[in-house]
């Protein structure tokens, strides 16, 4: 006996709360070509409705034992966002490779569903959000309060600014999930309350997820609008600042943490950061070790001045280029060569080190008398940020920005000038690097505003305004080779001075 090929498994999950007037109308119009066309099943959780929300539920699932439909009741209220939480998770115990979310009021149409479902089926999308808003006018004609769609496109047009996206809607509760996408979403961690969509679509835009919105109708009947619209509108803007902080590094959220780090230190040029300051400080055909240089991509840059390159990481590069030399070292456990280099950059690398210190002297243990210079940038842990977050009780370490996972030290000015005088260098130039807004919120106006400002304010005060700091320091030889110098120098002048007799030992 031959059998086709198998069907996904779909999960249409209806909230409902207060819904014993459109419950039962909106299970009749689900499309019943989705149970040929899927694995499909009906799932109503009834979220404490003190109506007869759950047994009408019941009574329609007795009344069409054809459907395969689950009823399901809260005995405690979850909030908008506490149902759809359970609900995700029947669709993970359960095996269910794409949920679509419903709402029980018959606000949305579910004769809507094949074509939201369709992108997902068809491995063209990872998320498919419903929206009002695509077609001009259809809101308003379909019922819309006027001062809802106003409302709605000044939310969504704030949070596409602040997200860097282009959504047509924000605020529409027609979605459908791909169900291994919301394996990886910390959705457990989302507010209960309703702007839980909007935390959800934050987490799908970190997790790098593949977004597809489709037109739907609009309809405004009768029913109870539960929404407290001013407390949804400060919401869901906090929550869309929240991550816009959280990725520059300073406020580490971990509900927006999904796990995403892709190229962890790209290159921050075209504005006042560690990288185009460290750049301007490397002359043309200088000979050049980039300590921790990762894939290359600061030495890449370096060779279109001319320099000689020799990056130094403890990964292998996937990317090797011609005219760039690669070292594989764990500085943990091993010091590079630096002999022969004129120009020793350690970008954001000290603070990462066990033991900065001994680090340090053994790199000084290679010093001579050739000028050889430091170009060196580590965070500031002094950062009015840090400082105002200590303040309020705030400690986040994060993916990213001062208080990185990785870091194993945390330096201010004094600290990190101290470490490097102990390690005999000259410091010759200390700066003040503002925050890589450009890199958090985009690269546009607002973004390089906002880095004019920091500077403005780092001239006020560097130890306080810096995000991180930048030092240029000469090197110079440790003890032992002033000794072995010293003594070579002595037992030279003394075989000038007395040739037939046996050199004098000299300490210096």
């Amino acid at each position: 006996m031959t059998t086709g090929p198998r069907k996904q498994r779909l999960l249409v999950f209806v909230v409902a709360y207060f819904a014993e007037s459109t419950l039962k109308a909106v299970l009749e119009r689900i499309p019943l070509h989705l149970f040929q066309d899927y694995d499909c099943e009906i799932l109503v959780i009834d979220d404490a409705s003190e109506d007869r929300t759950f047994a009408i539920g019941q009574e329609f699932r007795k009344a069409h034992p054809q459907i395969p439909l689950t009823v399901l009741r809260n005995e405690l209220n979850q909030g908008y966002g506490g149902n759809q939480k359970i609900g995700y998770a029947f669709a993970l115990a359960e095996g269910f490779e794409i949920v679509a979310l419903l709402h029980g009021d018959a606000q949305y149409a579910p004769e809507e569903l094949p074509k939201l479902v369709a992108p997902i089926a068809a491995g063209q999308a990872d998320a498919v959000f419903g929206s009002r808003m695509m077609t001009r006018g259809a809101a308003l004609r379909g019922g819309m309060p006027l001062y809802k769609y106003f409302g709605n496109r000044v939310l969504t047009r704030v949070q596409n600014l602040l997200l860097k996206t282009n959504l047509s809607e924000f605020h529409s509760g027609f979605r459908v999930y791909s169900v291994p996408l919301l394996s990886k979403l910390p959705f457990p961690l989302n507010s209960n309350d309703f702007h839980f969509d909007t935390e959800i679509i934050i987490q799908c835009l970190n997790a790098g997820a593949r977004i597809v919105e489709l037109p739907i109708p609009t309809y405004y009947g009768d029913e109870i609008c539960r929404v407290n619209g001013m407390k949804y509108a400060k919401d869901v803007l906090l929550a869309s600042v929240k991550n816009t902080v959280h990725r520059t590094g300073i406020l580490y959220q971990r509900r927006f943490d999904t796990g995403q780090k892709g190229e962890k230190y790209e290159l921050k040029l075209g504005y006042a950061s560690s990288h185009s300051y460290a750049i301007d400080a490397v002359p043309t055909e200088a000979r050049v070790l980039d300590i921790g240089g990762g894939s290359g991509a600061l030495a890449r840059q370096l060779t279109q001045k001319g320099c000689s390159v020799c990056v130094v990481d403890q990964f292998e590069s996937a990317h090797k280029e011609s005219g760039i030399t690669y070292q594989v070292k764990d500085l943990d456990t091993s010091v590079p060569e630096v002999v022969g280099f004129s120009h020793i950059l350690m970008l954001d690398i000290i603070e990462h080190l066990v033991d900065p210190e001994r680090f340090m002297d053994e790199v000084r243990s290679q010093f001579t008398y050739d000028k050889q210079t430091l170009i060196l940038t580590s965070p500031n842990i002094a950062f009015a940020i840090q400082r105002m977050q200590l303040l309020l009780g705030q400690f986040n370490y994060n993916h990213t920005g001062i208080l990185d996972f990785t870091h194993r030290r945390l330096f201010n000015f004094r600290a990190l000038l101290r470490l490097l005088r102990d390690a005999g260098f000259r410091v010759k130039e200390v700066k003040g690097i503002p925050a890589p807004f450009p890199k958090a919120i985009g690269d546009g106006y607002l973004a390089h505003a906002l880095v004019r400002l920091n500077l403005a304010l780092i001239r006020v005060s560097k130890t306080l305004f810096s995000y991180q700091i930048f030092v240029v320091a000469e090197a110079t030889p440790d003890l032992g080779f002033l000794l072995r110098s010293a003594r070579a120098s002595g037992a030279v002048e003394a075989a000038v001075a007395h040739p037939t007799t046996p050199p004098t030992r000299v300490y210096g």
